[in-house]
Order: structure tokens, then sequence, then C-alpha cells
């Protein structure tokens, strides 16, 4: 079985990359593909075919699919772009006769107010209209989105937010590679639909607990209105669309866009997903 994976120079995808592989798919049977090939010599080197495709060229997507079993498509980084990016993707998966495709949504795409989900479920409503046999696992929070925050606490000891009382179930971007491997290597996920997140669904006071452990330093989370919260990132230099789309995150972290913790990853990979705790002290 011959299985794609798009986006493979990103984080994501190298990692699904790396996690079929390290799961004994055998390297000839992957074909990475991302922008430039350049970045992905390393698996060129372990036997992986290695496509130079654009999610805006799908003449190139055509040829990269040409005989894949199952397309992973990582959904693209580019908000506001992504609808007509993985359309693309979409029919050069169908003209190249792929059998399934497994696509990385966001959680509760079809119903969450979540900033960030209506590109995700026009995908999805694509991906069903396709005729494609196809898989959605709609990922939460990954941790590592958190980066920018702990290098901010590491010099203010704080973690400034308007999320309220909200809750976070993340996991580790390798938990999330995990999943998407093991979905598409198995059997019986056919129209299946997994909501993908970390079993603990944890507030930022216990993240900034966490941080502190991490960092071995005292942060404390300190919670304003989205109002003030704007006013601070917009005195920081922030221009508005940043400002509206951090607020607008926020906002939906309190209302709970982010809080559901299932045990569909868990399952999926056959291990605990990784405590926040841990992936902080590798960032």
């Amino acid at each position: 079985m011959t299985i794609a994976v798009t986006g493979a120079t990103g984080q994501l995808g190298r990692l699904i990359v790396e996690d079929l592989i390290a799961g004994g798919v055998a390297p000839d049977q992957v074909v990475a593909t991302g922008r430039s090939t350049e970045r992905l010599v390393d698996l060129a080197a372990q036997g992986v075919r290695t496509v130079a495709a654009s999610y805006e060229d799908v003449t190139s997507l055509t040829a990269a699919f040409e005989g894949v079993d199952t397309l992973v498509l990582v959904s693209g980084s580019e908000v506001g772009q992504r609808v007509a990016q993985h359309a693309n993707a979409i029919e050069a998966a169908k003209a190249a006769g792929v059998g399934r495709v497994v696509y990385t949504s966001a959680p509760h795409a079809d119903t969450t107010a979540l900033v960030l989900a209506p590109e995700h479920k026009a995908t999805e409503e694509l991906l069903r209209a396709s005729g494609l046999a196809w898989t959605i696992v709609r990922n939460n929070w990954y941790t590592e989105n958190y980066v920018q925050t702990v290098a901010q606490a590491r010099e203010t000891g704080v973690i400034l937010t308007s999320t309220g009382e909200g809750r976070v179930a993340s996991a580790s971007r390798a938990d999330y590679a995990a999943g998407a491997a093991a979905v598409a290597v198995g059997d019986g996920h056919e129209g299946r639909v997994y909501e993908l997140t970390g079993d603990v669904a944890w507030t930022f006071d216990e993240f900034a607990a966490a941080v502190s452990q991490a960092l071995g330093t005292p942060v404390v989370h300190q919670a304003v209105s989205p109002a003030e919260h704007a006013e601070v990132l917009s005195g920081a230099g922030l221009d508005a669309g940043t400002v509206g789309f951090v607020v607008a995150l926020d906002e939906g972290i309190a209302r709970g866009d982010l809080a559901d913790a299932t045990t569909d990853l868990r399952t999926l990979i056959g291990r605990p997903t990784t405590p926040i705790a841990e992936t902080l002290r590798t960032l």
C-alpha cells in the first residue's frame, strides 16, 4: 500500500512520514510532497519518494498522487487560502485514482464557532461530496503552539489571556502525527470522524503552573477581558488583524471550543497522550 503525505516539509507532515516508516511501512511505499524537495533530501536518502508539489498546482499534485492508495492531506497553513488549496488536492486525488483521503481538520469543525473552523468545515464538505473514500481526523490544539507564550513567560513571569476559565485539551504534535499515521495504515476507518485531543483539558492557571515547572521560575496566569487583551496586544505593536485573531481565539477557548477531551487519540496510538509538562520541557 502506497501512502502519500502532503506538507511533508512542515512539522506535522514530516512527523507523519517518520511515524509511517517507524511503524513498518517500507520507505519506497511512502510519498512525501512539499513545495521544495530540498527539505526532504534526508527522507529521499532513506528511500522515500519525494515530489515537489504545491497546493496551488493541480497538475503537480496529480502527478505526485499517481499510484497512491491513501493520501494524508495535511491542512495548509495559509489562513484564507486553504479551501481553494484543499480543493485542488481533492481534485488531484480524484484524477489520480487515490483510494482514500485522510484529512487533518479542526475540532468539531462542522458545529463550532472556533475562528479557525470555517475553512476546515468547507474542506470536509468538499471531501464528503467528492466521491472519494475519506477519514477525518480533527486535531485539537497543539501544545507546541504556545512556544512564544513560554518564551514571553520566561522574560516576564506572566501569561496574559482573555480565556477566562476555559480549558484546552491539547496534545503534542507528535501525538497527532502518530494518530494520523495509525489511521493511514489501519483498516476500518473509512467514513469515520475522529476528534483527536489530549487526555486532559487544562485551564491556563494549570498551564502557568506547568510552565513554572518547566522553566524553574514562577509564572502566573493573568486573566483580562477581551477588550483589555486587545489593548495590550495593540500596545505591543501587533497589527489589527493579528490582534483580532488572537482575541477571537481566546474567546473561543473561554466558550469551551477546545475543552472537549476524548479518548480517540489515545485509542488510535495505543498509549496516553503526552502531558503538557513533558512537552513544555522541550520548547
